[in-house]
């Protein structure tokens, strides 16, 4: 609890002051809401974050209303997340394709920095940006993050990976304007003719205005938290800024590791149904 700094010069300001303070510090930082999944494979505990408030309400309503009651963990991918929500599941046969099933609409998305999806972030499924450019969220469907321990050597890789995809669009970008028309011409003739040289050449004589444009953009990068949490507990970076992260487990990651642990069949669901029992809010 952040407490007033002020100091009082006799102890009855002080108490009151302590009075005053008090009541206004605890309702300018509401309290994280934390909800208990009971799972047949055993109970784990998330908290919500406050920074996502469309998301966490959404989900919290879900959950009062019993919404995620006796669905399956339907998709299971050890080293990357555990998969659920999916209402299509409660009654589902045995070898069932899920993961179409939602509740009829979406959740605007919420990406905010500082949350990422180290191992025991929970976030949202979606649909694909090719049908969802604005990346909204999945109505109900959610993932808990398992993911895998990466070394800064790869940490690093990726962070070029990424920012060479910036350097790729902004060359696209540059080569479909009107006065380059016929470079964009030779470009796509190089391409059909898989001219790997030719393509290289053109796209140099464009370097300098790649390089101009580069310079002015924020440039992806982990920050020291998101490095420290990827080399030590992991997770699965690859999703950062592209899905919503609106809370972690706090408590039950070994389950978390027993579901992650689970054979799988077609479609990545478990052979033998790992069910949510139940979900609820608690202190």
């Amino acid at each position: 609890m952040m407490l007033s700094k002020k100091i009082a010069l006799i102890a009855v300001s002080v108490t009151i002051s302590w009075v005053l303070a008090a009541p206004v510090a605890l309702a300018g930082k509401p309290k994280e809401l934390k909800v208990a999944i009971n799972t047949t494979k055993g109970t784990i505990v998330v908290k919500l974050y406050n920074q996502t408030p469309k998301t966490r309400d959404n989900f919290v309503k879900l959950v009062k209303q019993h919404f995620y009651d006796s669905t399956l963990f339907h998709r299971v991918i050890k080293t990357f997340m555990i998969q659920g929500g999916d209402p299509q599941s409660k009654h589902a046969k045995d070898g069932a394709m899920l993961g179409n099933g939602d509740v009829g609409y979406t959740v605007p998305a919420e990406f905010v920095p500082g949350l990422y999806h180290k191992k025991g972030a929970l976030a949202t499924a979606r649909e694909g940006d090719d049908v969802n450019p604005t990346k909204a969220s999945s109505g109900c469907q959610f993932y808990i993050v398992q993911g895998k321990v990466f070394t800064d050597a790869e940490l690093d890789m990726y962070e070029q990976r990424m920012n060479m995809g910036q350097k790729q669009k902004i060359f696209t970008d540059i080569i479909m304007q009107p006065q380059y028309a016929a470079m964009k011409q030779k470009f796509m003739q190089y391409q059909n003719d898989n001219n790997i040289d030719s393509l290289r050449a053109l796209s140099q004589k464009f370097q300098p205005l790649i390089d101009s444009a580069y310079n002015k953009m924020d440039h992806f990068k982990f920050t020291p938290e998101q490095r420290k949490a990827y080399t030590t507990v992991g997770g699965a970076p690859h999703l950062d800024g592209n899905y919503t992260v609106f809370g972690e487990v706090i408590e039950g990651l070994d389950i978390v590791d027993q579901i992650a642990d689970t054979p799988v069949g077609a479609g990545d669901r478990p052979l033998s149904d790992v069910r949510v029992i139940s979900m609820k809010i608690v202190k």
